[in-house]
């Protein structure tokens, strides 16, 4: 009966290790890096003011549309001047109007 012993191999104790340190090392990479990680609150607080900052024009803008509203609505106005002035800012004509145009000079 002949048996044989083989020689264990110096690579086959350093695959797991190399393996291992790969893997952790790309759990670390993502964590600080990836879409939740260290370095994305930076990147979510610099986005935070940019919308805040949107929003506060959109309200400015929103206010003002609703005063614009309101003196339209407030019941002193005649109906024609309230029709003139809701054509006027959209653009539209009826279809038996005449328009004049004229330079601003």
């Amino acid at each position: 009966m002949w048996t044989r012993q083989y020689k264990r191999s110096k690579l086959r104790v350093v695959v797991v290790p190399v393996l291992a340190c790969c893997l952790l090392g790309y759990f670390v990479f993502h964590a600080v890096n990836g879409t939740l990680g260290l370095n994305s609150s930076e990147r979510y607080d610099s986005k935070i003011s940019e919308l805040k900052v949107e929003l506060a024009s959109l309200e400015k803008r929103r206010a003002e549309m609703q005063t614009r509203t309101k003196l339209l609505s407030d019941g002193s106005l005649e109906r024609d001047l309230i029709d003139e002035t809701a054509r006027r800012s959209l653009g539209l004509t009826r279809s038996n109007e005449l328009i004049m145009l004229h330079s601003s000079n």
